[in-house]
C-alpha cells in the first residue's frame, strides 16, 4: 500500500518539523541568551533532515505508487490533495540547494537574538550585517525557486501561494481609495477619551485576564498555554498542543489583551483541524517546512484578525464583558463606561508600531513593508538605506516622524528569521476576515444574536466547518469560494471599516 507508506513517511517529516517548532518556542520564551548559537545549529539540522526525508528515494517511491492508487478518486479528495501537495513540495525543494536552506535556517535562528539586541539598543547598525546576509540568501532563494515577473513573487509563494507583486499593487490601490477619505475625515474629528488605557495594570492581572478572554472565545487550554515574549506568536505541535504568547506593558493594558485574542484566533484554527489530518500533509506546510494546518499565512491571519477585531473589539463584546475587566483591575476603570472603553480601544490615529495600530491605519504599515521588501529583493533599495526609506515611508503613509530605530525599522521580528515575503498576509487576512464574517452572520443571523449574548460557539462552529477543519485540503481561494461564493474580495472589508468608524466618530456613512 504505497499511499499508507506515503502517510507514514510524511508523518515523520511532520515529527521533525514539530521538534523544530518546540525548539523555536523555547528559544523565544525561555531559552537563556547563551543558547542562541547552538540552538541555531539544532534548528538547521532538523530543517535539513526534514527536507532530505521529504526528497528521499523512500518518499519518491511511495509517492509514485500512491499517485496510481488514488488516481480514480475525486480531484479534491483528501487523498488526491495529499499526493499533489507532496509532489509539489518535492519539486519546490529540489530547486533549492540544501546548503542554502541550512545557511538560511542557521542565520534565521541566530538572527533573532541579534535583532533583539539591536531593538533593545535602538541601533539598526547592529542588525544590518545579518539582514544584508539574509537579503542575499533570499535573492538566491528567489532565483532557485523561479518566477515570471518579480523575484519577490517567488518568496511570497512560501506564504501566500499564487500572490504576485502586480496583484498586490492593484489590491493596495483599492484599499487606499476606500480608506483615505475615512482617515482624513477622522483626522478632523474629536478623538475618544483614552487616558484610562495608560494607567497602572499589574502584569499578573493582565496575563490572567488575557487568558480568561482567550478561553472565553474558544481557546482550548487542555491543548494550549499562554506565555510572554518580545513579539507575540502562536505555534502548534499538532492540533493537540497549540501555544500562544503575548507581551505585557504595565502602563498600557490593550497590548496584552488583544495580543492574546489575536494569537488565540491563530490557535483555534490549528485546534479546529480535522483530527484525521494530524501528522499528514494536510496539517503540514511541506513547501515552507512548517508544521501548520493553515492553507496560507493569509488564511491563518484571517482567523486571528476576525477574533481580535470583529469580535474582541466589537461593541457587543464589551457590553458583555466590561464588568469582568473592571473586576480584573479593581478601582482602575470605575470612572469609565463600557461605551467609552469600546470607543477608546477602537480609536483611530496614526501610530509608530504595527501591532498596536488600529484597524483603519494598520494596512498602511503593511503596504510600506511590502514595498520595502520587494525593493530590497530586486536591488533597488540597499540594506544600508533601509532606515531612511522606512522613516520616509512612515511620513508619507501615516504622516508621523520616527524617533528611533526600535520604534521604526527594527520593530518587527520577521526579517530576523528570514520571513521575507510574508507581510502581505496580514492585509490579505484582514480582507478574508471581513469576507468570512460578513458571510457567516448573513447566512446564519443566529450567529449575530449569539454574539450579542456572549455566546461564541455558533461563530466558532461556522468557522470550523468552513475553514479550520479542512486544514490544507483547499487552496486559499477555493476555501473562500466554498465558504463565501467568491474569491478574495476587499469590498466587505471596506464596508466593515466604513460602518464601524463612521459610527464611532459620528461621520456621515
Amino acid at each position: 500500500m504505497s499511499y499508507d507508506k506515503l502517510i507514514e513517511v510524511s508523518g515523520r517529516v511532520n515529527d521533525l518539523l514539530n521538534a523544530g517548532s518546540i525548539l523555536s518556542w523555547d528559544a523565544r520564551t525561555m531559552m537563556p541568551k547563551g543558547g542562541s548559537e547552538t540552538r541555531s545549529k539544532q534548528l538547521a539540522t532538523l530543517a535539513v533532515a526534514a527536507r532530505d526525508l521529504l526528497c528521499s528515494d523512500e518518499m519518491k517511491r511511495a509517492l509514485d505508487g500512491a499517485e496510481a492508487e488514488v488516481k480514480g478518486r475525486a480531484e479534491d479528495s483528501p487523498e488526491r490533495r495529499i499526493v499533489a501537495q507532496v509532489r509539489e513540495a518535492i519539486d519546490y525543494h529540489e530547486r533549492i540547494p540544501s546548503e542554502l536552506l541550512r545557511r538560511k535556517t542557521e542565520l534565521g535562528s541566530a538572527g533573532h537574538d541579534i535583532w533583539a539586541e539591536a531593538r533593545e539598543k535602538a541601533d539598526f547598525s547592529i542588525f544590518a550585517p545579518a539582514l544584508k546576509t539574509m537579503v542575499e540568501i533570499s535573492r538566491e532563494m528567489a532565483e532557485a525557486i523561479g518566477y515570471e515577473e518579480h523575484p519577490y513573487d517567488a518568496l511570497m509563494y512560501r506564504f501566500e501561494p499564487g500572490t504576485t507583486t502586480a496583484q498586490l499593487r492593484t489590491l493596495f490601490s483599492r484599499l487606499r481609495e476606500g480608506m483615505l477619505p475615512l482617515v482624513r475625515a477622522i483626522a478632523e474629528a474629536e478623538q475618544p477619551r483614552s487616558d484610562f488605557l495608560y494607567r497602572n495594570y499589574p502584569v499578573e492581572a493582565q496575563m490572567g485576564f488575557a487568558l480568561k478572554m482567550a478561553e472565553r472565545i474558544g481557546y482550548d487550554l487542555d491543548r494550549g498555554r499562554l506565555d510572554t515574549t518580545v513579539h507575540p506568536f502562536e505555534i502548534s505541535f499538532t492540533r493537540n498542543d497549540v501555544r500562544i504568547t503575548t507581551r505585557v506593558n504595565p502602563a498600557y493594558m490593550p497590548m496584552s489583551l488583544f495580543g492574546a485574542l489575536h494569537e488565540a484566533g491563530h490557535a483555534m484554527y490549528e485546534q479546529g483541524a480535522d483530527p484525521a489530518y494530524v501528522r499528514t500533509p494536510l496539517a503540514t506546510d511541506l513547501v515552507g517546512l512548517y508544521a501548520v494546518s493553515g492553507v496560507s499565512f493569509g488564511a491563518h491571519e484571517s482567523q486571528s484578525r476576525l477574533w481580535e477585531n470583529h469580535v474582541g473589539r466589537s461593541r457587543a463584546f464589551w457590553e458583555n464583558h466590561f464588568g469582568e475587566i473592571r473586576a480584573a483591575y479593581p478601582g482602575t476603570l470605575d470612572d469609565v463606561s463600557a461605551t467609552e472603553f469600546y470607543r477608546a480601544i477602537n480609536r483611530s490615529r496614526p501610530s509608530l508600531i504595527r501591532v498596536e495600530a488600529d484597524e483603519l491605519t494598520y494596512d498602511f504599515h503593511i503596504m510600506l513593508r511590502v514595498e520595502l521588501e520587494s525593493r530590497l529583493i530586486d536591488g533597488s533599495l540597499s540594506v544600508e538605506d533601509l532606515p531612511e526609506a522606512w522613516n520616509a515611508g512612515m511620513k508619507d503613509y501615516l504622516g508621523i516622524e520616527v524617533p528611533d530605530d526600535a520604534q521604526g525599522v527594527l520593530q518587527d521580528v520577521h526579517w530576523s528569521s528570514g520571513q521575507i515575503g510574508t507581510f502581505c498576509n496580514y492585509t490579505i487576512g484582514n480582507i478574508m476576515a471581513a469576507q468570512l464574517f460578513e458571510t457567516a452572520v448573513t447566512a446564519d443571523p443566529g450567529i449575530r444574536t449569539a454574539l450579542d449574548g456572549a455566546d461564541y460557539a455558533p461563530l466558532r462552529g461556522w468557522l470550523n466547518q468552513h475553514v479550520a477543519r479542512h486544514g490544507r485540503r483547499y487552496s486559499r481561494d477555493e476555501l473562500l469560494v466554498n465558504a463565501t461564493g467568491r474569491a478574495l474580495d476587499p469590498e466587505p472589508y471596506l464596508r466593515h471599516l466604513t460602518s464601524k468608524y463612521s459610527e464611532i466618530y459620528g461621520l456621515a456613512a
